[in-house]
Order: structure tokens, then sequence, then C-alpha cells
């Protein structure tokens, strides 16, 4: 079994849990009803279950056509589609012309576009953003990241290939940690590349952490695997009393520190070069961040680091962990399947529930372990630990 295949079994043996036998049967009986020939005609005839059956079949409809979707939107932010309409409503023709393709082919993606609320019809034949294109429009980091799953769709082309490990993923050579902590050499392209991408695509999380948690009551801060220092810069100017620090690859953190210059935070903020699988943190923080990092690494790579982490701070000392999280068995969330399958081109890590994490974190010897509500859940869920 390779070790992505173990990565799926752990997943999966998380998520189950044991069933009364009644249920079982239950739920056989209804899963009998429901295929049944005669179900969908009973169904649609019955005025209580209409409703029920039109918004199901609704759902189905968008799982089969969720590719052309995400091809519509992929398609509006290479065109600059959205970023040409934040300026003001524009003609099919005015449109075409910027774009370079005919009106008629055009028309066809800017209908798909209004009927997906990237767009909106404003008059005849004129069209302006609509309510969900004006958020991708407005932030650079969204535009990049729909851009950067067109690497992710390439990867799924054949899905059951993929889940078989006999394709070579593009996403691995997207990031180059992928690939070891330590390779001979880095290409700085590539390194700028995926910095950038995870600084812009970063604002959302950075505002979640501002406003779920009190940051004055730390004297130090260090992030860890913290990019091109994004978070940092932010929680820097939102708190000038702090110090900060952040730790990546050398590379990386050769970006982060000419960004604290370019910020004025050299006196404040520096960047510290090595890896946290082989290499010990540096200590000084009595406040360690981990935003979005472990999701992207298997499970014997997080017990080291928050080991490490442990380690490196002093007794009462804190870690905040930002992370998406899956949710419990029967529990729905949205970002579940999204994150399960990036994970999977990406060769490492898994998506882990709250309670999963919460283990881990207690297993590098953490105490008080707990929540921190988060008013926007979508990115991330906080979890916060002390050091005895």
């Amino acid at each position: 079994m390779t070790p992505k295949s173990l990565d799926l079994a752990k997943a999966g043996k998380h998520s189950g849990e044991s069933r009364p036998s009644w249920r079982n049967q239950l739920d056989k009986r209804i899963d009998a009803w429901m295929t049944a020939p005669g179900f969908y005609r009973w169904a649609i005839s019955n005025p209580i279950t209409r409703w029920i059956t039109r918004r199901r079949a609704s759902q189905l409809f968008n799982l089969m056509a969720g590719f052309v979707h995400s091809q519509v939107l992929l398609s509006c932010v290479r065109l600059s589609l959205l970023e040409k309409l934040r300026e003001g409503p524009q003609t099919l023709h005015q449109l075409a012309q910027a774009c370079e393709i005919s009106a008629p082919a055009l028309q066809r993606l800017l209908h798909a576009a209004v009927s997906l609320r990237l767009l909106e019809l404003r008059g005849p034949n004129l069209y302006g953003l609509g309510a969900l294109g004006a958020p991708v429009a407005a932030d650079v980091g969204l535009r990049l990241m729909i851009e950067h799953n067109a690497v992710l769709f390439d990867d799924m082309r054949d899905t059951v290939a993929l889940l078989r490990d006999e394709i070579q993923p593009h996403m691995q050579a997207y990031w180059p940690y992928m690939n070891g902590d330590k390779p001979p050499t880095w290409e700085t392209d590539k390194v700028a590349r995926y910095s950038e991408l995870m600084s812009t695509s970063q604002r959302f999380v950075i505002e979640e952490l501002l406003a779920s948690y009190d940051f004055s009551r730390h004297r130090c801060v260090m992030d860890v695997g913290g990019g091109q220092g994004g978070w940092i810069t932010a929680l820097a100017q939102q708190h000038t009393d702090l110090q900060l620090m952040l730790f990546d690859l050398p590379p990386v953190a050769a970006l982060a520190n000419a960004r604290f210059q370019a910020n004025g935070l050299g006196g404040r903020a520096s960047a510290l070069g090595g890896s946290f699988i082989s290499d010990p943190l540096p200590k000084g923080a009595d406040l360690v961040t981990l935003v979005r990092v472990a999701h992207d690494h298997p499970d014997a790579t997080v017990k080291a680091l928050l080991k490490s982490i442990y380690q490196a701070l002093p007794a009462g000392g804190m870690l905040l962990l930002a992370e998406p999280m899956a949710e419990a068995s029967g529990a729905h969330s949205m970002g579940d399947a999204y994150f399960h399958f990036y994970l999977l081109a990406m060769g490492s890590g898994r998506l882990r529930t709250p309670q999963e994490l919460k283990s881990l974190i207690s297993e590098a010897g953490f105490s008080r372990v707990v929540d921190v509500a988060n008013p926007m859940p979508l990115h991330t869920r906080l979890l916060l630990a002390q050091k005895n």
C-alpha cells in the first residue's frame, strides 16, 4: 500500500462510527425504497414530496454541471471580464472587442456567467458585475486561486487513476516542498509563484484571525511555515507593540524579510530560514501560530512539528492553530470534498477533524486545547493550546 493510500485509509478509519443494528436495517429499507423504479413517479405526483424531489434534482444537476460552472468562472478570470466590469457596465460589443472573441461566442459565456450570478444584466445587451462576481473582481487572491485550480482540474481528468496512484499529479510539481524539505536546488520562479499564491489568498484568513483572538496579551509571536509574511505583516500593523518572527524554508524566508523591510518592520519582524521537518524551531516567542500548514502533511510530520513547537515555547506559552477542518461524521461541509481531493493530488497530508487535531496537539504535550470562536469558519477553524 502506498503512503497516499495509507493516508486515505486513516481518514476512512476516523470517519466511521459504529451504529445500532436497528438503524442499519432502517437505512437499508430507505435505500431500497428510494431506488425502487416507481419512487420518482410517486414523489413527483405527491404534493408533499414534490418540492423535495425538485430540490434534490436541482442539487444533482448542479453536481453534474459543476465542472462546467468552474470553467465558466475560470474563463471570466482569464479574460479579465470581472475586472473590466468593475469600472462599470459594458455592452456585448465592447466586451467582445476587449476580449478579442467574436460576439456570438462571448455571448454564450456571458449568459452562462449571468446564470451563475457572476454577472447580471443591467439593461438591454448591457452587462455588469453580479453578486458572486464582485468579490472575485475585488480580490486578486481569489483570482489567483481560481487560476491555480486549473492545475487540480487537470489532475482530476482521470480521478480513478488518481485514486489508484497510477498518475503523477501536476500539483506535486507546483509545491516544491512536496519533494523534500532540502532538495539540491530551488527554482526561484516556483518558490515565488507558490509563495505569492499563499500570500494573496490569505487575506480572508488574516481577517478571521484578527477578529477572533486578542494578540495584545502576548509579547512575541512566531509564525511557522509563514510564507512571504502576509500574516505577520498584518499582525505587526494591527499590534504595534508585538515582536514578530517567521520560520520557513530559506528561499521563502528571504522573500519574507524583503517584505518586512519594504513595510518598515525590519526592527520588529524577522524571518528565519530552516525546515520544520528537520531543524529545531527558534525560541523566544510566547505564542506560535500555525496557519494552514498541518493539513499539507502526514500525521508523522505533524506530530513532530507540534512537538517541536512545544519544545520551542516557554512554560505558559501558547499555540494558535488555524486550519480547514473536516466535519465530524454525519455533518456537512462545502469544503470537505474539495480539500480531500486537493490534498490527494498534492500527494501529502489529509483533512482532519477538530478532534483528530486536538488529539495530535495533546500528544505533543499541550494542555487545555480549546476551540476559538471564528466569525467566518469557511476558510479555517481555530484551536488554542497551552504549554504547562
